[in-house]
């Protein structure tokens, strides 16, 4: 959901966050979000999911530093790739972020597409036996393809899917950013004590949530992620030790026509240790990653060096970027 679905994607999160405090760079990137969406709401949903990924491709991505930081991160993982080819693949990833974030804006008829979308997988039996005997199952995911979309279509299976989101530090856009994941269906919990406590709790009572895991924390350990250590956090692996809950990777993949999705329920990771559930879940994202790799969102600073006394990123990645900057959106 976003940065978890239950994930949410977005920038740096404090419990404080949903207060409401902004300044002016605040309001210039609500404003203007808020335009960009209004504008693309006019046009039918095909052509508008389009417009918004030709708007990041050509003008967010080349006039803001999520264009340098997706080619910084692409050239740390495809060392070898040539510059066209990598810019190739960055305009494909910026196209990607933009018909994301246009979708998730239309989550009402994202959500009567997905209903149409019969999901599949080794995991979907486990996924209606756990449903059926009311058991936990925290599902996981990353910013790959559409997470809301395959949310949506297993919701639209009769799954009732919660889970817990990273606010965005822009509280203006985080207010209707939210909006958009409680319109698919189920709990939502803000990442913070309270939050947690409150997704811990639902999981107990047999619940279902979904969560994002693919961004930087600087509290997590330095695990593989796509060949590089990056720093992960072990949090939902111990949030599902700790309530019983059956932990199942699950993806929406776009398709070629760039509107549509597949939705895929992967095997339940082994019950081990936290360490060892959290490295599976870097190689299923990982996995999907090789495999479309214009699907993720490489402006992450997945191997940012902070805090984390430089583990997880060669000196020089992300030179600009500055321990107190938050993002805007």
């Amino acid at each position: 959901m976003a940065n978890q679905t239950g994930a949410a994607s977005g920038a740096q999160t404090s419990d404080e966050n949903e207060g409401g405090r902004v300044d002016a760079a605040d309001q210039a990137a609500d404003l203007a979000l808020r335009a960009l969406v209004g504008v693309a709401r006019t046009l039918p949903y095909d052509a508008r999911i389009r417009f918004g990924g030709a708007v990041f491709a050509r003008a967010v991505a080349p006039l803001t530093r999520m264009g340098a930081r997706i080619d910084e991160n692409l050239s740390y993982i495809y060392p070898d790739l040539s510059a066209a080819a990598r810019r190739q693949r960055a305009r494909a990833a910026a196209r990607q972020a933009g018909r994301l974030l246009m979708e998730n804006y239309s989550s009402t008829e994202l959500a009567r597409r997905m209903a149409r979308v019969v999901p599949t997988g080794p995991g979907l039996p486990a996924l209606a036996a756990a449903r059926d005997e009311g058991r936990p199952v925290l599902l996981l995911t990353g910013h790959f393809g559409n997470y809301e979309a395959a949310r949506a279509c297993l919701v639209a299976q009769g799954y009732v899917i919660g889970g817990l989101y990273r606010p965005m530090a822009n509280a203006l856009v985080n207010r209707h950013y939210v909006a958009t994941m409680q319109a698919i269906g189920g709990p939502i919990f803000p990442q913070g004590r309270a939050g947690t406590k409150g997704l811990i709790a639902h999981l107990k009572r047999g619940g279902m949530a979904m969560m994002l895991n693919d961004l930087y924390t600087g509290t997590g350990v330095a695990l593989p992620f796509l060949g590089r250590p990056a720093m992960t956090s072990p949090h939902p692996a111990e949030i599902a030790l700790r309530t019983g809950a059956e932990v199942v990777c699950v993806f929406g993949t776009r398709r070629a026509d760039g509107l549509s999705f597949d939705v895929e329920v992967e095997a339940p990771l082994p019950r081990t240790d936290a360490l060892e559930m959290t490295r599976a879940y870097n190689d299923a994202v990982s996995a999907r990653i090789r495999a479309h790799p214009e699907q993720w969102f490489w402006m992450h600073r997945r191997w940012k060096r902070k805090w984390n006394r430089g583990e997880g990123m060669e000196p020089g990645l992300h030179p600009a970027e500055l321990p107190s900057r938050r993002s805007r959106l």
